[in-house]
């Protein structure tokens, strides 16, 4: 129970700590991308070790197909991310005076609404986010630098693309302020949403296969 408590909890700050930061800065690139970083580099250090620290669908989703993630837990943990980002954005809404342009939603309107450029932008971000964390984590003489290299390449993909899409690579985050801005944004969110997890699954394998010996390889759901 206490890693379910722990990862509402982490969700919050999440929502919470990047909205406001994304809101008083006018989404200021610098500033949002290491608002992310240092948000999520704090909970990993402080926090992580009673939950891991997902708050991320994908991630809970790796770990599941790659760890062993039971069921029961796997589904507690999606439901903590999604239900409960929602409730922190509503909450969070209503201190932004209602306004649902504030909560920072993913979109392609810098692309003219081009699905493929979004697609492909979500696609290389994830990519190289999940690749450099399944890295980091892959050795235990790693693990004092592993929070420091994650906010880094986290810090990266959203100043690369911020400004493109908003940048993703986690479908809790895009669901809830797509959910508020309900129209528009829900049109699109499925892109922040299919690409991340797709993609996760897919790094995890490119990892898998590159860095295991030949006869060790094997699926990722065993």
């Amino acid at each position: 129970m206490k890693k379910y408590i722990a990862e509402c909890l982490w969700t919050m700050i999440l929502v919470i700590f990047w909205c406001w930061v994304a809101v008083w800065t006018w989404v200021d690139i610098t500033a949002t991308a290491l608002a992310f970083g240092l948000v999520i580099v704090a909970l990993a250090y402080a926090i992580g070790p009673i939950s891991w620290c997902h708050v991320n669908p994908a991630v809970s989703l790796w770990v599941r197909l790659n760890w062993g993630l039971k069921t029961k837990d796997f589904y507690c943990y999606i439901a903590a991310q999604f239900i409960w980002g929602i409730i922190w954005a509503f909450i969070l809404w209503i201190l932004l005076w209602w306004d649902f342009s504030m909560l920072g939603a993913n979109g392609l309107d810098r692309v003219d609404w081009n699905i493929r450029i979004g697609l492909l932008a979500e696609i290389i971000l994830t990519f190289v986010f999940v690749y450099t964390i399944l890295w980091v984590t892959s050795k235990e003489e790693y693990s004092n630098i592993a929070g420091i290299v994650i906010w880094l390449a986290l810090v990266l993909v959203h100043l690369l693309w911020l400004w493109l899409t908003g940048t993703s690579v986690n479908p809790a985050r895009s669901f809830w302020p797509a959910l508020f801005e309900w129209i528009a944004a829900l049109k699109v969110v499925w892109i922040f949403i299919v690409a991340p997890l797709a993609w996760w699954a897919l790094a995890a394998y490119t990892f898998q296969y590159l860095n295991q010996e030949p006869k060790k390889k094997r699926s990722l759901l065993h």
